[in-house]
């Protein structure tokens, strides 16, 4: 499978590149700044482009099987659209090259489908409002990737930490997973290959959770 990957410079983008890689699949991994993308594989391309003009990455997802988006601000709590401005010259640029598959990672922060009383009605309040301008930027990706037209699946991790793959977690679709605090990046991108894999949940929400 021909993988465009963006946000390959951060934490899951390299378990993305490493993993895909190693599982046969090529990976171009579109970045801002070429330097900044340390991990080197046969099958791994660099394309550096500008994510936000899709005329400039067109060409890195012509002839892709699916584009994985994997984006995110380097500050949280201050006001962003780069997810959803990306996300939306992405849509763009997969409509002129006729490339269909589309994951998006946003989180499961967003959301309160499936959660306890305790996460629903007192974490979610407070974690909305110290990450309310990143949480916006994400309502607003989901929404750009809904009304997209193509065939996505949108991905919500919890708290992201750096600990092994161990393909153990759990997921749901459409909701959170109930208890779900925090999945590994490796476990993240795991996740991630497997629902390009069997090319679906389509037009649906995975929540992923240690």
């Amino acid at each position: 499978m021909k993988i465009t990957l963006f946000g390959a410079t951060g934490g899951t983008g390299g378990q993305m590149i490493q993993q895909a890689c190693e599982a046969g699949h090529e990976v171009t991994a579109v970045v801002r700044d070429a330097a900044r993308l340390t991990r080197s594989h046969p099958r791994l391309t660099v394309v550096q482009a500008d994510v936000i003009d899709p005329t400039a990455i067109a060409p890195a997802i012509a002839g892709s099987d699916a584009v994985v988006s994997v984006l995110g601000p380097r500050e949280v709590r201050v006001p962003t659209t780069v997810r959803s401005d990306a996300v939306t010259s992405m849509v763009t640029a997969m409509h002129a090259e006729g490339v269909r598959r589309l994951i998006v990672v946003t989180a499961g922060g967003i959301v309160t489908e499936g959660d306890g009383p305790l996460m629903r009605l007192v974490l979610k309040p407070v974690l909305g409002t110290i990450l309310k301008h990143s949480f916006a930027d994400m309502r607003r990706t989901e929404d750009v990737v809904h009304a997209s037209g193509l065939e996505w699946t949108i991905v919500r991790p919890p708290r992201l930490t750096d600990g092994p793959r161990t393909a153990s977690y759990r997921s749901a679709t459409d909701r959170n997973v109930r208890g779900g605090i925090r999945i590994s990046r490796a476990d993240l991108a795991d996740c991630i290959l497997q629902c390009l894999v069997q090319q679906g949940p389509l037009h649906a929400a995975v929540s992923v959770a240690n």
